[in-house]
């Protein structure tokens, strides 16, 4: 055998940068200007009533990349909301789990458009767009063999824990947003200057906007731009974008340095699926220097009686 043993546990997933003159009030959300597709419809605001679990404030640069990812940037938001439907149950059942807001989950859609592979100039990978330093420093093991950086499941693991961590420091999710890309110690500064203090509401983070970075000063807008439209498609024009199926695996461990063809043999699958659930693996192989859990498609061990997985 390949595998050293089974999960006892199967994983099922399936079911589990600028900114003008901010408005501080709690949102009534307007209707935009539908764009796009002909036949798009127009729908009243209060039709279609949503929950937040993050403030949800009104900022001229909120409706200014809502009006971009309807327009020129409206191909990529697509895909955005396609690969949605594969990470949302994963990140949302992280989320829960530290009892961290859902909403969240929108940082990753900015960050990344949910691509596992993503890679910036500034060097930073993965979903959540981590640097190697960071990555590091929240146990993501970046060698030859691996980038975990590229593992949905250990990266947002990390991300959770360290953005859970930046809500500590500075008492606001948008102010842990601004830290999280722009740096903790840059925007605790700012916020000594300004405020006397750190620590501070969702609202400081449209005062501080002017001595953020240029790109920090989008982040929080292109955050809630995106999580509006993502909650209201139908109300936005995106109703017809049909999002992928949610991850489901099972996980295998494997001896060191074993060849991905082999593995998928011996799980009845293909290199190119075990890629597409292992994508921090970067040769033709497991890494050498120990035993490495694998995903392999659920169902791949079903049993020949059953017609499923068996169950222990």
């Amino acid at each position: 055998m390949t595998f050293l043993n089974k999960s006892i546990a199967t994983v099922a997933l399936c079911a589990a940068g600028l900114i003008a003159g901010a408005r501080e009030a709690s949102v009534p959300l307007s209707v935009p200007p539908q764009a796009g597709r002909p036949g798009a419809p127009r729908l009243a605001a209060e039709a279609l009533e949503v929950g937040w679990d993050i403030s949800n404030l009104n900022h001229g640069r909120v409706e200014f990349w809502i009006e971009r990812f309807q327009t020129d940037k409206r191909d990529e938001f697509e895909r955005f909301l396609e690969r949605k439907g594969r990470f949302e149950q994963l990140i949302t059942a992280a989320l829960e789990a530290r009892e961290m807001p859902r909403d969240l989950l929108y940082l990753a859609m900015i960050e990344s458009g949910f691509n596992p592979k993503a890679y910036s100039r500034a060097r930073a990978s993965g979903m959540w767009q981590f640097i190697r330093e960071t990555g590091s420093r929240y146990g993501l093991d970046v060698n030859s063999a691996v980038d975990e950086r590229n593992d949905p499941v250990k990266a947002t693991t990390a991300a959770l824990k360290y953005l859970s961590a930046l809500h500590d420091r500075f008492g606001s999710w948008y102010l842990a947003a601004a830290a999280y890309n722009t740096g903790e110690n840059r925007v605790g500064r700012i916020m000594r200057q300004l405020k006397g203090r750190e620590r501070g509401s969702d609202s400081d983070y449209y005062q501080i906007w002017p001595y953020l970075p240029r790109e920090t000063r989008d982040y929080v807008p292109l955050m809630i731009a995106a999580a509006r439209i993502s909650k209201q498609p139908e109300l936005y024009g995106f109703a017809y974008v049909q999002p992928m199926e949610p991850w489901s695996f099972e996980e295998v461990v494997a001896r060191p340095g074993t060849r991905l063809t082999a593995l998928a043999k011996e799980a009845g699958t293909s290199v190119e699926a075990l890629r597409m659930l292992n994508p921090h693996i970067k040769l033709d192989r497991t890494r050498g220097d120990e035993s490495m859990t694998v995903r392999v498609p659920l169902k791949v061990y079903a049993s020949a009686a059953l017609g499923r997985p068996t169950e222990d």
